[in-house]
């Protein structure tokens, strides 16, 4: 099964990244375990957009809602894909917003799932307008981001964690530049299309809510792209 890898996150151990794609012919979110070495990924330069093939079976270790996981063997990098089929598989996985793709109405303010509602799903693509979205700095972690969003639906979610490596690491090297993150915020605002992919989180308990938590792993613009942002170095 070949797979468009949509989803490249980080941990707070840097030795590993999530990966998860999408099978092109079915539409179904893969995520491969065990996650893949940082330095098996940068050896096949895997980022957004790489294919991926190898020999899939579904992992019910974790259960719901992280239902993408997949055990594999044989993992072969397949090079790239194009802008167009990396559009269109964003594009074919669509929901409305984001209490509709985990179905759990949010409340306003909230940004957590609570484990008595697991949802079916632990990722979901939703397709907004530039205006919907700022970056803003982690005001309590230097060289972290958080995306204040304002839905589909009206419901605004503010300081979600940003899990896409490749922002991660841009905002490692310019949180400091005098015009962060105005610059990255700005070249989105001149882009046409913008999808996020919104993960949740494995359960965990924060200050009383115990659940599955939003974060963003993946941001992405067209026609253009920032190169800086879509690569290791």
């Amino acid at each position: 099964m070949e797979i468009i890898i949509t989803d490249l996150t980080r941990f707070s151990n840097p030795a590993i990244v999530c990966i998860a794609g999408i099978n092109i012919a079915t539409n179904e979110c893969i995520r491969p375990l065990p996650y893949i070495a940082t330095d098996e990924c940068l050896r096949l330069n895997i980022l957004p957009g790489s294919k991926l093939d190898g020999d899939f079976q579904q992992n019910t270790t974790r259960g719901l809602p992280h239902d993408e996981d997949n055990s594999y063997n044989s993992l072969r990098y397949n090079g790239a894909c194009t802008a167009a089929e990396f559009y269109q598989v964003l594009n074919n996985t669509t929901v409305t917003s984001i209490s509709d793709g985990f179905d759990y109405l949010f409340p306003e303010g909230g940004k957590v799932i609570p484990y008595t509602n697991t949802p079916q799903q632990s990722i979901i693509t939703l397709k907004v307008q530039a205006s919907q979205i700022r970056i803003v700095k982690d005001s309590f972690s230097h060289g972290k981001i958080k995306l204040n969003l304002l839905d589909n639906d009206g419901r605004r979610f503010t300081y979600l964690p940003i899990t896409d490596l490749g922002f991660y690491n841009y905002a490692i090297r310019h949180f400091d530049d005098n015009d962060f993150p105005e610059r990255i915020n700005a070249f989105i605002d001149s882009q046409t299309d913008l999808y996020l992919r919104v993960g949740l989180s494995g359960r965990y308990s924060n200050n009383g809510r115990d659940g599955y938590w939003l974060q963003i792993n993946g941001i992405y613009t067209f026609p253009n792209f920032d190169a800086e942002i879509r690569s290791y170095y």
